[in-house]
């Protein structure tokens, strides 16, 4: 399988997140040609204040994702509370209420795995700080597909759990520092 220019990144984290994206995220020049895709564990029970924060912060448009929306370049999309986010085959975005996966709905895993199977190798598929196993599966899932699976470097992570899980499952996974995942994000614009 021969590895293609990378179309979209998917980003799962939980404990500790805001801190991460926050890192990430505002880097993301106005330009920036790819869309982001995001789940962030966020309690059901409440309204997801993430895009509103992150709207204040970040040159690229951030909405909260849509049932059905096409995927727009350069856009950062998060998952509303309490529903799955996941890529269909037209590569146009899906909301589901199906069970929670790793207790969590949304699921980091639910959207890795179907963002790999809509993007294959043309995904980058990220792992962020957090203290359960969701992510590990789905990064494997990506790395499977040919896609770029990043871990963050545990030591760095406000809760290693997660990043440790998600190399353990993917052998193809590198563990980077915030700032590597930064400039590594950067170099696709430039791609």
């Amino acid at each position: 399988m021969t590895a293609q220019p990378i179309q979209a990144i998917a980003i799962g984290a939980s404990a500790g997140a805001v801190q991460a994206l926050l890192r990430i995220l505002p880097a993301l020049p106005v330009a920036y040609p790819l869309p982001v895709l995001i789940v962030v564990h966020v309690p059901p029970d409440r309204r997801n204040a993430l895009v509103a924060l992150f709207q204040s912060k970040c040159p690229l448009p951030v909405r909260e994702a849509e049932d059905k929306e096409p995927i727009a370049a350069g856009t950062i999309y998060f998952a509303p509370s309490d529903y799955h986010l996941l890529v269909e085959a037209d590569r146009s975005l899906a909301l589901s209420w199906d069970e929670p996966v790793n207790h969590s709905r949304p699921a980091i895993d639910v959207l890795l795995q179907s963002a790999a199977d809509a993007y294959g190798s043309a995904l980058a598929g990220i792992v962020l700080t957090g203290a359960n196993h969701d992510g590990a599966a789905g990064l494997a899932a990506v790395g499977e597909a040919g896609g770029i699976a990043i871990a963050q470097e545990p030591g760095e992570a406000q809760v290693a759990t997660m990043p440790a899980a998600a190399l353990a499952a993917c052998p193809s996974a590198r563990a980077m520092t915030l700032d590597d995942i930064i400039l590594y994000l950067l170099t696709l614009a430039t791609t």
